[in-house]
């Protein structure tokens, strides 16, 4: 086993697969839970990693400069790459935003 396919087992020892939504939940340590925070991490040669850019980039690749990795499923401990979508800051913004705006209306509802 190459030193990748050690990385990605030991993520994926690490998750459960929500059966409702696909998503593959990080149950290991966090970014805690202060601004920026929620997401997991993971140690890779000695440095804390988020665990979603590990994920995207196993199965995707490399990840192009001045694009952020985004949950399409909102949720932050998520790490299914099929849920992980390269794009820029500012899109990955306006995501967020409109997620926020459609909890708000549906809570209202």
């Amino acid at each position: 086993m190459n030193r990748r396919d050690e990385i990605i087992a030991k993520v994926l020892r690490n998750v459960k697969v929500d059966p409702e939504t696909g998503c593959w939940i990080w149950q290991g340590g966090t970014s805690g839970n202060g601004r920026g925070g929620g997401y997991g991490r993971v140690w890779v040669q000695g440095q804390a990693c988020a665990v979603h850019i590990v994920t995207y980039t196993h199965y995707h690749g490399y990840i192009p400069g001045k694009l952020h990795v985004d949950h399409v499923c909102r949720n932050r401990l998520c790490c299914n790459p099929a849920h992980l979508e390269a794009v820029t800051a500012s899109e990955n913004q306006r995501r967020r935003v409109h997620a926020k705006l459609k909890l708000e209306l549906e809570s209202q509802s």
